[in-house]
């Protein structure tokens, strides 16, 4: 005769697959600064590579112009996704409000990526691509942590509808 609980019992994998479906769940759904940490990094993963694509396209026109439009078009994307998905603030914050807001954030890394651009180019003169994304990649990343405390304490706050 076998026990009743021994019938019951759920298998270890059934039980590792809930675990991980409520992992995700947390992240997908969940407002705490953990979540949102983790959904603002995957979209700045996304936003990154737009950047990077447009950079690399556009590098022909020079590392400046190709700069500045990568930060648009990625800080576009970005403060959409972040309104959308890392803050689920949609009903909460406008698009233009968001655009506005998240976008004058975004303007400090514009500057601070463009200034450690030309002081590569001062430092080492003509550099491939390659060192410009990675060197971008670091003074992006390095905003990014405060822009995120930015933007999750003023921006895409839990306050009621604000204009947009």
């Amino acid at each position: 005769m076998t026990c009743p609980t021994l019938l019951h019992r759920p298998r270890a994998e059934e039980s590792e697959r809930s675990r991980l479906g409520t992992l995700l769940a947390g992240l997908r759904d969940g407002e705490d600064g953990r979540s949102q940490f983790a959904r603002f990094v995957a979209v700045g993963a996304v936003s990154s590579l737009l950047y990077a694509v447009l950079f690399v396209a556009l590098d022909g026109i020079g590392d400046q112009p190709a700069n500045l439009v990568g930060a648009v078009g990625s800080t576009l994307l970005a403060n959409e996704l972040h309104r959308r998905l890392t803050f689920h603030a949609g009903g909460r914050v406008g698009w233009f409000t968001a655009q506005w807001e998240g976008g004058g954030l975004a303007a400090v890394g514009l500057v601070a990526t463009s200034l450690a651009l030309a002081g590569l180019d001062e430092l080492a003169g003509v550099t491939s691509w390659e060192v410009q994304v990675l060197l971008i990649g670091a003074v992006t990343g390095a905003i990014g942590l405060c822009r995120f405390a930015a933007l999750r304490a003023w921006v895409f706050t839990t306050r009621t509808l604000r204009g947009g």
